[in-house]
């Protein structure tokens, strides 16, 4: 089995995944707030974790991944009050389109996606532990994790905890020992529609807590991987390292993995707050799943990723090079060419080494390259199993064949061109792009290949 290793952010050194007999992998990333749909930046932690997951059990590991959805938040109630709607109605609602976009991407579900709301008692009972340590207290029916109590806090981030803030409600600052205490849970305030009880009075868990109730729930502690976006980072997951490890002495995850922002511009990360988003349905619709995902593996997952509808383009142009190969150059017999046999061994050790998924696909490109050049015996088999592992296998279907309708469109289309009746040619290959349908033109001829 290939030793895998990623970058933990806590360490700072690129570590190697730990895996016992049998070799269990318990991977927790953090999902969406669900106050809105979700855009293409909220894509990017979902396609990497699900794709690493993949990638681990091609490489004989039994990985588990979970990815939560936070359906109780500050930000759901606003969203629901702004709309006129039931907070609990309105979660539900982009609970499902969530799943239904995420559904969409073609790459499956992860093995868990637990609700906030459906571990109430598991947090409940980790806050309770936490304030018999000493590390939290209860004020006037919220509780709050008492920082300064956990030695080593800001070690994820890097941060002097007297800079630090926490980026709480106005208000609440009447309530704390410390500024730097964060909620655990909190009071049910008027308005609020949604509320459990507990033994502070109704109320609902503050935002890191649930994570930490939910991985240990579906994980236990000291599992291998915990993962999400950077800005996370702080205070989210410094957060959910204090509340566990001071409730039960142990690390939550031996590696903490985090990728970068997809961003507009050249710092602008594409947020709902900002504006500025893309939401992934859209681009799904309009540049096919592939080229979401393409795009956003493009990039190493720790770095940056910048984001046009150009980027989105050229990822489809890329996958459409691929597709070519399996339309075009027919399987070689004999054994795997020793080309072929390089560049698979080049790929699994690239998204072994840090997930460097640009440098897989790099040297996936060149062998398809190669393979029109010149027979590759090996090479069809070699390209569809890489790319079953980066999600990306429908690029290697053949294409159906084409309606009756459509090729009568298409010799109408010639014609038209024969007479250099453009304007109509175009009308034409844009009422074939509507049924679904791309005009290449060859040397042979025009044909028709369908649309990504």
């Amino acid at each position: 089995m290939r030793e895998v290793r990623i970058k933990d952010t806590l360490g700072g050194d690129v570590t190697a995944l730990e895996a016992g007999d049998p070799p269990q992998v318990g991977i927790y990333a953090c999902g969406p707030t669900v106050y809105s749909r979700i855009h293409v930046g909220n894509a990017r932690p979902f396609v990497i974790f699900m794709l690493l997951r993949r990638f681990l059990a091609h490489q004989g590991y039994q990985p588990s991944l979970v990815i939560n959805v936070t359906d109780v938040n500050d930000k759901i109630y606003d969203a629901a009050r702004e709309l006129g709607v039931d907070s609990a109605a309105h979660a539900e609602e982009m609970t499902r389109l969530y799943l239904e976009d995420t559904e969409a991407l073609g790459l499956g579900r992860p093995d868990a996606e637990p609700l906030a709301t459906e571990t109430i008692p598991e947090i409940v009972a980790l806050i309770e532990t936490l304030i018999e340590a000493g590390h939290a207290y209860e004020s006037s029916g919220d509780v709050y994790f008492r920082v300064r109590s956990f030695v080593g806090y800001g070690k994820l981030s890097n941060r002097d905890p007297a800079e630090m803030d926490q980026g709480e409600e106005a208000g609440t600052a009447r309530l704390k020992e410390d500024p730097l205490d964060f909620a655990l849970w909190k009071a049910r305030k008027e308005g609020e529609d949604v509320a459990w009880p507990s033994p502070w009075g109704e109320g609902r868990p503050g935002w890191h807590i649930e994570c930490s109730a939910m991985a240990e729930k579906l994980l236990g502690v000291d599992f291998a991987i915990h993962g999400g976006g950077s800005d996370l980072i702080f205070p989210h997951h410094e957060n959910e390292i204090a509340q566990t490890e001071a409730a039960r002495g142990r690390p939550l995850a031996r590696i903490w993995m985090h990728n970068g922002m997809v961003l507009t511009g050249p710092e602008a990360k594409m947020a709902k707050s900002v504006g500025n988003v893309f939401m992934l349905h859209e681009a799904i619709e309009r540049f096919g799943p592939e080229a979401v995902i393409g795009f956003l593996i493009s990039g190493h997952y720790r770095q940056p990723l910048s984001f046009g509808e150009q980027a989105l383009a050229q990822a489809r142009a890329s996958n459409e090079r691929v597709r070519d190969f399996f339309r075009e150059v027919e399987r070689a017999d004999g054994p795997d060419d020793p080309e072929v046999v390089e560049a698979r061994e080049e790929f699994l050790s690239a998204l072994a080494d840090d997930f460097n998924t640009p440098r897989a696909v790099a040297v996936l490109y060149d062998l398809v390259a190669e393979g029109h050049r010149r027979p590759l015996p090996g090479a069809h088999a070699v390209i569809e199993e890489l790319l079953e592992i980066i999600g990306l296998e429908s690029l290697a279907r053949v294409e159906e064949s084409v309606d009756r309708d459509s090729k009568l469109l298409l010799a109408e289309r010639e014609r038209a061109r024969a007479a250099r009746d453009f304007d109509l040619a175009d009308e034409i290959r844009d009422r074939l792009e509507e049924r679904g349908w791309l005009v290449r033109d060859t040397p042979d001829g025009a044909r028709l290949l369908r649309r990504p």
